[in-house]
């Protein structure tokens, strides 16, 4: 049975790591870290996501890739009594990881559910169905 593609070793396995700007990037210490395990129904993703919210994370799934976006905004403004700034920091960012579930999964069969910063969702095992070869004649002229 071939699994789907959420089961590879490293979802990194191209030259992304290689691009200029991404050299000294530690993957091991990303965001969406995933935990991904067999059910007897389907799958079962955990995704790690602190510091997010419900509302900040949007899934799309499309031709059979269950794309998962997270997008956060936050701002720690200090002032002193005189209204000066101490500190002013603002972090604005997007992570996003993407998992071919399989072409024959319905978006209205996977279900999720946000709870202490942890991502679950569940995507059912689809069997497909075999289809039935339908005999074809080549026709004879003359």
């Amino acid at each position: 049975m071939l699994l789907p593609s959420i089961f590879r070793d490293d979802l990194f396995d191209d030259d992304f790591m290689d691009f200029p700007p991404m050299r000294g990037f530690n993957k091991e210490n990303t965001l969406m870290k995933t935990d991904a395990k067999e059910t007897e129904n389907g799958y079962e993703l955990a995704m790690d996501l602190p510091g997010f919210k419900k509302e900040d994370v949007k899934m799309q799934l499309k031709e059979g890739v269950l794309n998962i976006e997270a997008t956060t905004s936050t701002s720690n403004d200090e002032k002193d009594e005189d209204g000066k700034y101490i500190r002013r920091e603002r972090f604005q960012g997007t992570c996003q990881r993407s998992f071919f579930v399989g072409k024959d999964v319905k978006q209205e069969d996977i279900k999720a559910k946000f709870d202490n910063g942890v991502l679950i969702i569940d995507i059912p095992k689809v069997e497909k169905k075999p289809e039935i070869e339908e005999n074809k004649y080549i026709q004879i002229e003359g």
